[in-house]
C-alpha cells in the first residue's frame, strides 16, 4: 500500500484500487470570460484498501477546501501537473466498498483546440464564442477532474448553466430545463457506460434539422444559423448509416438520439463523442452549388466513419490506447462498405486504395512503428493517430476480410459486439472470437501484421513451372529489415476465372502453375503472352516485384485492357515504391507509365497521376537537364483524358468524371502544362467579375487558383490579391481551402514567405494551417525552411498539439533531397526536440534521405535520357 502521493509519479497507468461508477457533473461556462467552473460528484468504488484515491486533472484549480469522500475530508491533497494527476489522501485507510467523492473546480476555456475549449463565429455580423470539448485522447481531464482511462467505464449524469439564448448539447437526451433570467440549467439523462473520451458539450447559437431511422432514433445536424441547407446531405448519409450499421452489427444504435454538429475551430477532422458527433465545417457541411465532388465523398465517408465508432469504439471500446488501430482501423474499413452500398456509383472500395497507398507509404519507413504501440505516457497518445492506425489497421482489416470470406467475418463481428458492449477489448480479445467463428488461424497470421512494423515486398520469379516466391521486409531506403510475415497469397493466370489461394508462412515458397498455364493453353493461348499476377485486387498489404519476364507479361496484359482497375492500380503503385527504393529504374517505371496511355477511369488515374508528380519533382533535382523533357512525357500521358473531358461540364456526366477533370486540371497546371494554365487564368478572370459564372465550377477552381499563382510575382502580385478577396468574402470553409492550398504556391520565394506569415493573421483559424503547408511550391521550399527556424518558437506555442505541429515538420521539411539539408535539420532541432513532434521529424529526415539515394541512382541510370526520348518519339 502506498505511503506517500510520490509513490503515485511517472506511472503510465492509473492505480487500479478504486474506480469510478457514475459521474455527476455540474459545469458553468462563462463564454464572456472565457473561463468555466464546475462541481463533481463521482461514486467510486474502493476494491483493495488505500489511503489514497488518484485520479486525472489538468490545467484545473480543484478548489482543496470542498473535497469530501463521503464524510471524510482529506489530510492532504497534491497535484502533479506534469503526470496530469491529483492524489488526493486520508488520515485513514478507505473502507472497501462504495463512497461519494465530491470536489468544486474551474478551468479556462481555452485556445487550443482540446479539453473544453472556445470557438470563433459570426453571428450578425459580429464575433461570438461558443463552447466545445475535444476530449480523445487524454483532455476529459482539462474539463473535470476524473479517471481518464478507456477502461474506466462510468455513467455520466450531466446539468449545464448557460445563456438561455443558446443551445447546450450534450451526449443525451435533455430531461427537463428551468430558466433563471438571464441563465437557464439544463439536466441531461443518465448515459449508459462509456469512457470519459467521449463525454461532450456544445453550446452556442445554432440551427438544426432532423430526420429518424427505421427504428424511430431521432437524428439531428446542427450548423450556425444560416448554413442549415448545408447539412441535408450528411443527414440523409446518417440516416442510412445507423440503419446499415444496425443490420450489419446486429445491434441496434445503442443510444435514444444522435446529434451532429459542425464546429468553426476544429483540430481533427471530426470525433465520435458518443449521441453527440463533432465535426470541421468542412467534413460535414455539403451545399450543391458552392461544394466540389470530392467534397460530397468527403462528408459521406467521414459521416459514414464516425457513426461506425458509435458500435466499434464507443458500445466496445479499445481496453487502452496500445488498441486503438482497433477503433479506427475498423471506422475507416467500414465507413467504405457503407459508402458502397450507399454510392455504388462512386466505385468506392477501388478508391479504398487510397487508404491502403498511404499506409503502404509510411509503413516502408524505418521510423514507421506497429499497429500495436506501446503507451508511457499521455503525451505519447497523440502521435500514433497516423497512417498505421488507420489506412494500415483498415487495409489489414480488409485483407482478413477477404481471406475469411465477408459472410463469416461479419458474423464474428457481430458475435464480437454482443460479447464486449458496454466494455473494452484488446486486439487479442477480436482474433480470439475470429477464430472461433472461423476455424482458421487468425490470431498467428494478424499478430504478425499488429506486433511488427513494415510488410513484406514478395518477390515472383518464373522458373519453367514453378513460380518461385520469396518475402523480405520491403524498406524505402532500398535496405532489408528482419521482418517476417504469414502472408496471404491470392494469384491468377491470364484471367480472373482461376484464382490460387495460400498462405506464405516462410522465407520461400514456390507454386506450380503448370495447371494454370495449362487450363489457359486449352483456351488456345499462346505461351507468350500468359500474365500472372499475384495479390489480386491489392487484398494484401504488400508489394510485389516480379521479374522482367512476369513484369513484361503484365505490361501487355494492361495494354490489352485485362486487368482489373484495382491490379491497374497495385502495378504502377509498387512499381513506384520499387523505383524509390532503387530496387528498380525509373526507366523501367517510365516505359511501365506508358501503357497507361490510353488510361480514362478516375480510380487508377488518381494513382497515375500521384506517380507522375513524384517522377516530376525527383527529377527537378535529380536530371534537371531532363526535367523538362520528363514532364512533357508525363504531360502527354494525362492529356487524352483530360482534352476528352475538357473544361466544362457535362449535364450526364458521372461523379467519378467530375472528380477526374479536377484531377487532371490540377496535375497538368502543377506539371507546368501551358495551355491548361492559360485556360485556368482566362477562366478564373471571368470568375472574379461574374462569381455565379458556369466557367468555373467549384470543381475546377482549385485548377484555375493554382494557375494564376503559377503567374503571380512581387511585381505581378494581383492575382495573389484577388485570391486573398476571394477568401475574405466567402463564408464557405470547403472555398476558404481552396484558396489557402493555392497561396503558396507561388514559383516566387517572397509570395511563399508572405503566405505562410498569413497563417500568423487572425483571419486564419489554426486547424486550417495545413492547407498553406501542404501547397508550398518547390520553388518555395528553402524560404519555408528559412521561415520555419525565424518563427519556431512561436509555432510550437501557437500549434501545441502533436498532429498540428508535425504538419509543419512533415510539409516543410519532406520535400528536400540531400543529405547535407538533412544534416542541417538535425542540427536545428538537436536541442529543441519535444515528443508531440519527434517521429514526425524523424521520419521527414529519413525521406529525404530515401529522396538523396534515389537521385543517386537516377543519375547512374544509363538508358533513362535515351528512353524519355524515345518515348517522346512514339507519342509525336
Amino acid at each position: 500500500m502506498a505511503a506517500s502521493p510520490e509513490e503515485f509519479r511517472g506511472q503510465a497507468r492509473l492505480p487500479r484500487f478504486a474506480s469510478p461508477l457514475r459521474y455527476d457533473l455540474r459545469l458553468r461556462p462563462d463564454l464572456a470570460s472565457c473561463a468555466f467552473s464546475g462541481a463533481a460528484a463521482v461514486a467510486v468504488a474502493v476494491s483493495a484498501p488505500t489511503r489514497f484515491l488518484v485520479l486525472n486533472a489538468a490545467e484545473l484549480a480543484v478548489d482543496r477546501d470542498s473535497i469530501r469522500f463521503q464524510d471524510l475530508a482529506p489530510s492532504e491533497v497534491v497535484q502533479f501537473e506534469e503526470d496530469e494527476i491529483l492524489v488526493v489522501g486520508f488520515d485513514r485507510e478507505l473502507p472497501v466498498g462504495e463512497g461519494v467523492l465530491t470536489m468544486d473546480f474551474t478551468g479556462t476555456l481555452n485556445d487550443q483546440m482540446r479539453g473544453f475549449y472556445r470557438s470563433k463565429y459570426v453571428y450578425n455580423g459580429e464575433s461570438r464564442n461558443m463552447a466545445v470539448t475535444q476530449f480523445e485522447a487524454a483532455d476529459a481531464r482539462r474539463c473535470f477532474p476524473c479517471w481518464d482511462e478507456p477502461a474506466f467505464k462510468a455513467k455520466f449524469k450531466l446539468t449545464l448553466e448557460v445563456p438561455s439564448e443558446l443551445v447546450a448539447l450534450s451526449n443525451m437526451p435533455v430531461v427537463s430545463e428551468t430558466a433563471n433570467g438571464p441563465i437557464k440549467t439544463i439536466y441531461y439523462e443518465e448515459s449508459p457506460l462509456m469512457s470519459t473520451y467521449l463525454v461532450a458539450i456544445v453550446v452556442g447559437l445554432f440551427d438544426y434539422i432532423e430526420s429518424s431511422t427505421l427504428e424511430g432514433t431521432k437524428v439531428r445536424v446542427y450548423t450556425q444559423v444560416g448554413k442549415i441547407n448545408q447539412g441535408k446531405f450528411a443527414l440523409d448519409v446518417a440516416v442510412k448509416s445507423l440503419d446499415l450499421y444496425k443490420d450489419y452489427f446486429a445491434t441496434p444504435y445503442p443510444l435514444p438520439k444522435l446529434d451532429m454538429i459542425a464546429i468553426p475551430d476544429f483540430a481533427a477532422g471530426a470525433m465520435e463523442n458518443y449521441g453527440l458527433v463533432t465535426y470541421r465545417e468542412t467534413a460535414l457541411l455539403y451545399d450543391e452549388l458552392l461544394s466540389s465532388a470530392s467534397n460530397k465523398q468527403q462528408v459521406a465517408i467521414t459521416v459514414a466513419h464516425e457513426l461506425a465508432h458509435q458500435w466499434f469504439g464507443n458500445l466496445v471500446t479499445m481496453e487502452w490506447w496500445t488498441h486503438l488501430w482497433l477503433n479506427e482501423g475498423f471506422a475507416s474499413w467500414v465507413s467504405y462498405l457503407a459508402v458502397e452500398s450507399l454510392f455504388p456509383e462512386w466505385n468506392n472500395w477501388t478508391q479504398f486504395l487510397d487508404e491502403t497507398t498511404s499506409g503502404l507509404r509510411l509503413d516502408a519507413l524505418a521510423e514507421s512503428h506497429p499497429i500495436e504501440v506501446e503507451i508511457n505516457h499521455a503525451s505519447e497518445i497523440d502521435a500514433i493517430f497516423d497512417s498505421i492506425s488507420y489506412d494500415k489497421g483498415a487495409s489489414v482489416i480488409r485483407m482478413l476480410q477477404s481471406y475469411l470470406g465477408a459472410e463469416r467475418f461479419q458474423k464474428a463481428l457481430a458475435s464480437y459486439i454482443k460479447k464486449y458492449a458496454y466494455s473494452n477489448a484488446k486486439t487479442e480479445d477480436l482474433w480470439t472470437v475470429l477464430e472461433e467463428e472461423s476455424g482458421e488461424p487468425v490470431k498467428d497470421l494478424m499478430t504478425t501484421w499488429t506486433k511488427q512494423q513494415g510488410y513484406p515486398v514478395i518477390y515472383a520469379k518464373l522458373n519453367e513451372h514453378d513460380l518461385e516466391l520469396e518475402q523480405a521486409q520491403f524498406l524505402s531506403d532500398g535496405s532489408s529489415g528482419p521482418g517476417m510475415w504469414i502472408v496471404p497469397i491470392t494469384s491468377c493466370c491470364d484471367s480472373y476465372d482461376v484464382q490460387k489461394k495460400f498462405l506464405l508462412k516462410d522465407k520461400t515458397d514456390k507454386m506450380q502453375i503448370k495447371e494454370f498455364i495449362a487450363s489457359q493453353s486449352a483456351n488456345g493461348e499462346n505461351n507468350q503472352n500468359i500474365w500472372i499476377k499475384l495479390n489480386i485486387d491489392q487484398t494484401g498489404f504488400y508489394r510485389v516485384k516480379y521479374d522482367d519476364e512476369l513484369a513484361a507479361g503484365l505490361v501487355i496484359a494492361i495494354k490489352a485492357k485485362k486487368l482489373s482497375l484495382m491490379d491497374k492500380i497495385g502495378i504502377v503503385e509498387d512499381s513506384y515504391a520499387l523505383s524509390i527504393a532503387c530496387k528498380q529504374t525509373l526507366t523501367s517505371l517510365l516505359r511501365l507509365l506508358n501503357a497507361y496511355h490510353d488510361e480514362s477511369d478516375y480510380t487508377v488515374l488518381s494513382h497515375v497521376t500521384s506517380v507522375c508528380l513524384g517522377i516530376s519533382k525527383i527529377s527537378v533535382d535529380a536530371t534537371p537537364d531532363l526535367n523538362k523533357d520528363i514532364k512533357q512525357l508525363l504531360i502527354n500521358l494525362l492529356l487524352p483524358a483530360a482534352k476528352k473531358l475538357g473544361w466544362d461540364p457535362k449535364d450526364s456526366e458521372s461523379h467519378l468524371d467530375i472528380m477526374l477533370r479536377s484531377l487532371l486540371l490540377i496535375a497538368l497546371v502543377r506539371l507546368g502544362h501551358h495551355e491548361t494554365i492559360n485556360e485556368g487564368v482566362r477562366r478564373f478572370h471571368i470568375f472574379l467579375e461574374d462569381r455565379k459564372t458556369s466557367l468555373l465550377p467549384p470543381d475546377n477552381r482549385k485548377a484555375a487558383y493554382l494557375a494564376v499563382m503559377r503567374t503571380v510575382s512581387t511585381s505581378s502580385r494581383s492575382s495573389y490579391d484577388a485570391l486573398l478577396k476571394i477568401y475574405r468574402e466567402t463564408a464557405e470553409a470547403q472555398e476558404k481551402s481552396r484558396v489557402l492550398g493555392s497561396l503558396s504556391s507561388s514559383p516566387d520565394k517572397d509570395i511563399v514567405f508572405e503566405a505562410l506569415n498569413f497563417m500568423f493573421t487572425d483571419e486564419v483559424r489554426n486547424q486550417d494551417s495545413f492547407y498553406i503547408l501542404g501547397g508550398i511550391s518547390l520553388e518555395g521550399r528553402e524560404v519555408a525552411w528559412i521561415w520555419l527556424k525565424q518563427n519556431w518558437d512561436y509555432v510550437l506555442k501557437t500549434w501545441p498539439s502533436s498532429s498540428l505541429i508535425s504538419d509543419f515538420i512533415n510539409y516543410i521539411i519532406s520535400p528536400f533531397t540531400s543529405e547535407e539539408k538533412a544534416t542541417e535539420v538535425s542540427e536545428f532541432f538537436a536541442n529543441r526536440i519535444k515528443p508531440s513532434f519527434q517521429r514526425a521529424l524523424k521520419q521527414s529526415l529519413e525521406r529525404v534521405r530515401i529522396s538523396a539515394r534515389w537521385i543517386d541512382s537516377i543519375r547512374s541510370e544509363p538508358d533513362l535520357c535515351q528512353t524519355v526520348h524515345e518515348l517522346l518519339q512514339q507519342e509525336v
